[in-house]
């Protein structure tokens, strides 16, 4: 479903897009590309973003790209984040975490060492950790912008995923790159 325009409060419109196994991931609706004689829409979550990382004593954080949704160890992130008095969301396409989070500053995120040797780490920040079975977890927010892309069809966002995805990402990355860089 698609809100017909700014919501009450006077935002950006919102877009509710579904992934194959039926989650749902509420999303801004930050623009609207047209090729090929469709409409794609290029969407930023509501809730923010969140990655899970397995974390080692001296080793990379090491990205876990799937979990089933009950995972247990997504059942003592829950636990965990409501102590922050935050909400796991299991979202379509990303997991996602709802509440007041506090915006990271700056100032911190360039004085922050640790990572030094680890590049993928420097584009993340650690939201909360916690131990499952004896091994460390991480919950990561994103600090580059989280893009969805999907397709308007009838008024509803349809998720663009795998060799779509693939095929009209560089035409829209293209495309944002001439509207913000006119001739």
């Amino acid at each position: 479903m698609r809100d017909p325009g700014p919501s009450s409060s006077g935002d950006v419109p919102t877009v509710l897009v579904r992934d194959r196994e039926g989650r749902d991931l509420l999303c801004f609706l930050e623009q609207l590309i047209p090729l090929d004689g469709e409409d794609y829409a290029l969407l930023t979550p509501v809730d923010t973003p969140v990655s899970l990382f397995r974390l080692s004593d001296g080793d990379s954080p090491e990205p876990i790209t799937t979990v089933a949704s009950s995972e247990p160890i997504l059942s003592v992130a829950d636990v965990v984040l409501q102590e922050h008095d935050l909400t796991l969301v299991r979202s379509a396409v990303t997991l996602t975490v709802s509440g007041e989070l506090d915006e990271p500053d700056p100032d911190e995120l360039e004085d922050d060492e640790d990572d030094e040797d680890d590049e993928e780490m420097e584009t993340y920040e650690l939201l909360v950790s916690f131990m499952v079975d004896q091994q460390e977890y991480g919950l990561y927010i994103p600090l580059d912008p989280f893009f969805v892309v999907a397709r308007m069809v009838d008024g509803q966002a349809e998720l663009v995923e795998g060799e779509d995805f693939d095929r009209i990402q560089p035409r829209i990355e293209a495309e944002i790159e001439e509207r913000e860089w006119p001739e």
